[in-house]
């Protein structure tokens, strides 16, 4: 394991003290001051990634082949990515499909939130004569219509009712609005709350939870704020926020900006006694950019006794990561596999972007080794239907032969050392697709990455070629972290190279690497390149941004240049109202953290805690009055 050893201390005997535990399982470090990483056993792999077989027990043989059956089908829809071509193959073959092997199959599906698949098989069954399609079948249909965002199949489906003599209820109506929403026709989905409201059915509370979120993703914040604010009046509101509903605004206010409003609502849900989760309190350490405020939130969940995600660990250690404290970012990553939570690649990611900012190449080294082994751990060849599958299409060489118990690297040493660029391409392709923590291109890129900011621009090279052997297509931001190692040395013949190799494989320039190398050419004392450079950004379509006009400035020395600049910036800028200091335009160069990916993965976690029907209530909207 890596030792973190504080500076403080002289003797590397000493033992640290093992961190502490909370009720619920999580760890808790303690840490104070600056802290060094050991390369030992860094990261090493915990039982939990370890998947095992489960002992399946069946009633008797008739359920066992049953089960077998049933799994069998599932794989074959997997595979195919149709359910009703391989239900209906069934059907001829067998002259029938069990009923409960449909209910059995619907719930699966949307268990995972396969909604497409629930469609295919519902409009499926809706044609289908044996099939007594009633009432629910419809609600579940225009539901997950309404999941899909496809406001025109949940148009279709309210007819089809209304037809059939089934009144609009809130089930419908909320369905409908659901797929407006998320079809990005916010003022439908406005009109047909505003609708309910007046009229009825009466909303729901699962009701307000998909309008506020379709504010919320409409930026309609104005309207949001206004219906919530009436559901916190008691006298009027038809009912209480919950949890749900105080998520979304945190939220919310995230997205708008508006923190002190976003901690005002945190507080408000312990005035109103409504329990806080982890998904709460991600949302407040999701704004923050503070490494020490994002600790700070991160304790107090931890003191609330509630167990931390890995969408959690992900803000600290990205926290640690920006404010270049890799230490502390490992020490959280080893926590979370000390407490069982298992890393998604993008945690592996950002772990890898905290050591490669500081071009520390041996620690994104172990990092990048870990994501490879820990799939490779995880998940044999023979670990599920889908993986062999994919292996029989892809692996022609080995005949489509496969032994229990054969680990994913020597096939893969055999198709980097056998297959050429297309088919491996193709391949990894297809197994990143399918796997959930195997190095993508970001991985490669960010390694790439500590290479340049070592700096070793030979092993980068060395890298570079690996990524390109192991299958990938290297992509305007690989080629951008290359021209950005050769230009803080200096190496414009290097540069231009690589900028004209990026452009040979049909890539175009971003703003990022013209104002790089802008900026490359105009420390080397040549500010008339530095001028030409710039000027190529609007020929390229790109606009120079804040941080181009501000690099321009900074390189002229003589009054001539800085004269020539002041004319350009003026001449690019959108506006002529910029600021001037003794003269000079001058501009704020402002960098902000990308936190697209937690806002996804909150958005997501919303999505899961919705209000949702369960699966028990879901056997009974299949065909009512079907025993299983």
């Amino acid at each position: 394991m890596c030792s973190l050893i504080s500076k403080s201390h002289c003797h590397l005997g000493q033992l640290l003290l093992p961190p502490l535990r909370t009720d619920n399982g999580s760890a808790r470090v303690k840490m104070s001051g600056r802290m060094e990483v050991v390369c030992q056993r860094m990261l090493k792999p915990r039982k939990f990634m370890q998947r095992r077989r489960k002992l399946e027990v069946f009633k008797d043989a008739a359920d066992e082949a049953d089960q077998k059956n049933w799994r069998r089908i599932m794989t074959e829809i997997d595979e195919t990515g149709s359910a009703v071509s391989v239900l209906s193959s069934e059907k001829v073959k067998n002259q029938t499909v069990p009923k409960d092997l449909i209910v059995g199959t619907l719930i699966r599906f949307k268990q995972l939130k396969k909604w497409n698949l629930v469609v295919e098989i519902l409009e499926w069954l809706r044609t289908q004569s044996w099939w007594d399609f009633g009432k629910m079948d419809f609600f579940m249909l225009i539901t997950a219509y309404g999941k899909l965002g496809d406001f025109n199949g949940a148009e279709k489906v309210l007819g089809l009712m209304n037809k059939n003599g089934y009144a609009p209820n809130v089930v419908s109506q909320t369905a409908l609005m659901e797929a407006y929403g998320k079809g990005g026709r916010y003022k439908n989905a406005e009109a047909i709350f505003r609708r309910m409201q007046r009229w009825g059915p009466e909303p729901s509370a699962f009701t307000y939870q998909i309008i506020l979120k379709t504010f919320v993703q409409g930026d309609k914040f104005k309207e949001a704020e206004e219906v919530f604010d009436n559901l916190l009046n008691d006298e009027k509101s038809p009912l209480k926020p919950d949890q749900k509903m105080f998520n979304m605004m945190i939220y919310m206010y995230k997205k708008a900006g508006s923190y002190e409003k976003a901690r005002k609502t945190f507080a408000l849900m312990t005035e109103r006694g409504i329990e806080q989760s982890t998904v709460t309190y991600n949302s407040l350490m999701s704004f923050e950019t503070n490494y020490k405020e994002i600790s700070n939130i991160y304790d107090q969940m931890q003191r609330a006794d509630l167990r931390p995600d890995v969408v959690s660990y992900a803000l600290l250690v990205n926290a640690y990561g920006k404010a270049r404290r890799e230490e502390e970012a490992l020490a959280v990553f080893e926590e979370m596999l000390n407490a069982g939570v298992r890393p998604t690649r993008k945690a592996y990611n950002i772990l890898l972007d905290a050591f490669s900012i500081s071009g520390m190449v041996e620690q994104a080294r172990t990092v990048f080794k870990s994501m490879r082994r820990d799939r490779q751990t995880v998940l044999h060849l023979s670990s599920s239907m889908t993986q062999l599958f994919l292996f029989v299409k892809f692996v022609s060489p080995l005949n489509g032969r496969f032994l229990r118990g054969i680990n994913a690297e020597c096939v893969w040493i055999s198709i980097v050392t056998h297959w050429n660029e297309s088919k491996r391409k193709s391949f990894v392709s297809g197994w990143i697709e399918l796997n959930g923590y195997f190095p993508d291109l970001c991985s490669y890129t960010t390694m790439l990455s500590a290479y340049v900011n070592a700096p070793d621009m030979e092993g980068a090279e060395k890298f570079f070629k690996r990524l390109i052997q192991d299958g990938f297509e290297p992509n305007v931001v690989t080629y951008g972290t290359l021209i950005k190692g050769y230009a803080k040395m200096n190496d414009l013949e290097m540069v231009m190279k690589k900028y004209e190799e990026m452009l040979g494989r049909g890539i175009k320039a971003n703003q990022t690497i013209l104002t790089t190398i802008m900026d490359a050419y105009g420390k080397s004392g040549d500010f008339d390149s530095a001028v030409h450079w710039f000027k190529e950004m609007e020929s390229s379509g790109i606009p120079p941004d804040q941080k181009a006009k501000n690099v321009l400035l900074s390189l002229a020395k003589t009054d001539e240049e800085r004269k020539e600049a002041n004319e350009l910036v003026v001449h690019f800028s959108e506006n002529n109202s910029l600021p001037h200091v003794n003269g000079i335009v001058t501009l704020d160069d402002e960098e902000e953290d990308n936190y697209e990916y937690f806002d996804t993965q909150l958005t997501r976690a919303y999505d899961e805690h919705s209000g949702d029907l369960d699966t028990t209530n879901f056997v009974h909207l299949i065909g009512i009055g079907l025993e299983l």
